[in-house]
C-alpha cells in the first residue's frame, strides 16, 4: 500500500480549510484516510498551520509520499529539515545533540521571521488607516473652504471684479498687437 501525505478540503465555498492526512494513494481526495496529522487554514495571514510534529515526522521517515502542497507545508514547519538532520545521524555525520541544537536554532529564526511578518502587517494596517484619515481630513477642509467662499458674498464679488478686469486688459492687449 502506497501511503501519501496530502490535504483534505473542508470549509465552505470560497473559504477553504484543509486537514493534513496520511492516506492510501488510491483513496479519494476527501475520502478515507489512515491518520489525521494536522490542519491548515490559508484564510488567515500568515496561514495557520497546526500539525502533530512527531507523527508527521514518523510518516515521512517511513517513506510516505507527499503532495506538492503538503511538502511545502512540512518544509515550512521544519519536518523535512528535522528528517534531513536525523538522516545525517544515521550516516554518522552528526550527533543527536547537534541535531537538537541546529533544529532549535532554526526554529527560533523561523519564529522570529513569522513574528516580524505579523508585526509588519499590523504596522501596515495602522499606517493605511492613518493615511486614509489624513486624506479624509484634507478633503473635508477643502470642502469647508469651498462652502465658506460660496457663502461669503464679498469675496465672491471681488473674484468677479478681478476676473472682469483681467478680461478687459487681455482684450486691449490683443487690439494693440493686431494694429
Amino acid at each position: 500500500m502506497a501511503t501519501r501525505i496530502r490535504l483534505q478540503r473542508h470549509g465552505k465555498k470560497g473559504k477553504p480549510f484543509f486537514h493534513l492526512v496520511a492516506a492510501d494513494s488510491r483513496s479519494k481526495r476527501d475520502g478515507k484516510f489512515i491518520e489525521k496529522l494536522g490542519v491548515y487554514n490559508p484564510n488567515t495571514n500568515p496561514a495557520t498551520i497546526e500539525i502533530n510534529f512527531d507523527r508527521t515526522l514518523n510518516w515521512v521517515q517511513t517513506g510516505a509520499e507527499m503532495s506538492e502542497t503538503a511538502r511545502a507545508i512540512l518544509s515550512y514547519k521544519g519536518v523535512l529539515y528535522k528528517n534531513h538532520l536525523i538522516n545525517g545521524v544515521k550516516k554518522g555525520a552528526l550527533t543527536l545533540e547537534d541535531v537538537e541544537t541546529r533544529f532549535s536554532a532554526w526554529e527560533s529564526d523561523k519564529s522570529a521571521k513569522i513574528d516580524a511578518k505579523k508585526s509588519g502587517l499590523g504596522k501596515t494596517a495602522d499606517q493605511l488607516k492613518a493615511d486614509k484619515f489624513k486624506a479624509e481630513t484634507a478633503v473635508k477642509e477643502a470642502k469647508a473652504k469651498a462652502v465658506e467662499a460660496k457663502n461669503t458674498p464679498e469675496v465672491a464679488e471681488e473674484v468677479v471684479e478681478a476676473t472682469t478686469e483681467e478680461e478687459s486688459t487681455e482684450g486691449s492687449d490683443e487690439e494693440t498687437s493686431a494694429e
